[in-house]
């Protein structure tokens, strides 16, 4: 309880100054002032309870308030629309600016998500810039307002007339991955190259921003924490896509032609050889699908096809949208796709993880038109269909991938992937990268993964005993010219179909190259992947 102090001296008038603003006007601050002067004719006369009430209004705390009222009311006089940001330069605190059309005012034309304007809530989309630092902006371009912010030092101070409606982001997280690869630097109808994001092809972006029509804002799933950037929008991609296309001058088929034989020739050279008979748990069991006229005839097929689809085809969606999938322990196994050029050890790897475990892993029995030999059994081998069954399969759009070898046609079919995974086991194929996206629906799911070979000095040391079979040599070595091609062939499907490989493994040693597959698959059964959203969607609706 606070006390009275009858004895106490009366104040003098240095004690009831309190500290006030230059001009406090009729504020506060004067009205307290002006009470004190009252309480001190009753204080002289020694009125009970006054000498209490004046020492808690001189308390030292209620005038260090009184003070940062003062300076708040100063503050507020002077300036009159406030708005503070520390920053160096404006797109790299989060915020782009532009310049009116018809009013020639610079506004703010979009906040950076996670930025230092966003987390500050000091600046909106649509708010006018009147002056930086005392400095007009008025009938400066956006240019030369960046170049006063570049030259500016320590505290940066905008003024700005807020915008009426401050724009409000209702919009869901989605993440796609990127179809294309995007380099801000080497575009110039970019807004502002600082804030663009650059991405490759696969990368998962996760989108916060499709207000704008032309530019959203995204960011990498690998730098979550990080600002989002400036990308294109879908409809401006496909713009640009298309607009390139036409841009590209008309090759005739006969370029395509001379190319395909070449690359025959590379193909046929780097088959690998036969085996469909292993030893495995004590026991021989048969795997179909390992022989050469099989790979033979669907590489035939498709030498060509890539080139001419990548000129004629109709331009794709530059982003996939994805989602996170867990496979239930209850659901089929993913269908495992091993893609690689020829003689990368494609086959090699498969026949191991098979031999490893054959309850486990298993190929699809492929379908073949030829007639069956006195020691082949149907079903085990290849199944063996008419022509026209065939055809009638492949025009269903019922054959993964098919070609023609030696007059006989050769595939294998959605139905014979479907058996292998509806028996719990898990379905490993190799396929050409061209039919990748006939293997991506929801039935399957496909985790697709790469086969990469190493450098060519490594490969010279790693294959100097390795050997292949073609059509016209048996046990032929590795030659250098063979191990070049190899690579250039894998640099081309990277740089082509690199958007579909969930997960790339280098061949250099088999046995490291044989338990990084191992460890993939267990991951692509067991751990939740991106998928495209409609896999999910589709079995939600099923």
């Amino acid at each position: 309880m606070i006390q009275s102090n009858k004895g106490a001296d009366p104040p003098n008038k240095k004690d009831m100054k309190l500290s006030t603003a230059t001009n406090p006007g009729n504020g506060l601050p004067q009205i307290l002032r002006l009470v004190l002067q009252e309480l001190d004719l009753f204080y002289r006369r020694d009125v009970a309870g006054v000498c209490l009430l004046y020492n808690l209004l001189r308390s030292p705390w209620l005038q260090a308030l009184l003070k940062v009222y003062d300076c708040l009311q100063e503050f507020k006089e002077k300036k009159l629309v406030p708005a503070m940001l520390h920053t160096q330069a404006l797109s790299h605190e989060g915020a782009t600016i532009k310049r009116h059309e018809m009013t020639g005012d610079i506004l703010v034309a979009r906040v950076i998500h996670g930025g230092l304007a966003e987390r500050s809530g000091l600046l909106y989309a649509g708010d006018k810039l009147v002056e930086v630092n005392g400095i007009s902006v008025e009938g400066l371009d956006p240019e030369q307002v960046i170049h006063i912010l570049a030259m500016s030092r320590g505290t940066i101070m905008f003024k700005v007339v807020p915008a009426l409606d401050p724009p409000v982001n209702s919009q869901k997280m989605v993440y796609v991955r990127a179809m294309l690869e995007y380099w801000p630097q080497e575009d110039p109808s970019i807004p502002c190259v600082d804030a663009g994001l650059p991405f490759q092809k696969g990368d998962i972006l996760q989108i916060v921003d499709q207000k704008d029509a032309l530019w959203w804002q995204a960011r990498k799933i690998s730098d979550l924490g990080t600002c989002a950037g400036l990308i294109p929008s879908s409809h401006l991609l496909k713009r640009k896509q298309r607009a390139f296309w036409w841009s590209q001058p008309c090759q005739p088929y006969s370029h395509l032609k001379s190319t395909m034989i070449d690359d025959m020739k590379i193909d046929e050279k780097c088959v690998e050889a036969d085996k469909e008979e292993f030893v495995g748990h004590g026991q021989k069991f048969f795997v179909a699908g390992f022989r050469r006229s099989m790979r033979l005839s669907r590489r035939r097929c498709h030498l060509g096809q890539l080139r001419a689809s990548a000129r004629c085809s109709v331009v794709g969606a530059p982003y996939e949208e994805v989602v996170k999938y867990q496979r239930c322990p209850s659901d089929k196994p993913r269908l495992i796709v091993l893609v690689g050029p020829s003689g990368v050890g494609v086959n090699e790897l498969r026949r191991r993880l098979i031999e490893l475990n054959p309850d486990h892993f298993q190929s699809a029995v492929p379908h073949t038109t030829r007639s069956k030999k006195s020691y082949e059994v149907n079903g085990r081998e290849y199944h063996y269909v008419s022509k026209e069954t065939f055809e009638s399969l492949m025009y269903g759009h019922r054959m993964l991938e098919y070609g023609e070898y030696k007059g006989h046609l050769y595939g294998t079919s959605l139905d014979a992937v479907k058996a292998v995974l509806e028996e719990g086991k898990v379905c490993v194929m190799d396929l050409e990268p061209q039919d990748i996206q006939v293997a991506r629906t929801h039935e399957l799911k496909p985790y697709v993964i790469f086969i990469k070979p190493s450098n060519i000095s490594c490969m010279k040391h790693s294959r100097k005993n390795a050997k292949m079979i073609t059509d016209y040599f048996v046990d032929m070595k590795f030659k250098d010219e063979d191990l070049q091609e190899m690579e250039n062939l894998a640099q081309k499907m990277e740089t082509q179909f690199g958007q579909f490989f969930d997960h790339v493994i280098i061949n250099d040693i088999l046995e490291d190259a044989s338990a990084q597959l191992l460890s993939a698959i267990q991951q692509a059964q067991e751990e939740p992947q991106w998928v495209p959203a409609t896999w999910v969607s589709s079995d939600t609706e099923s």
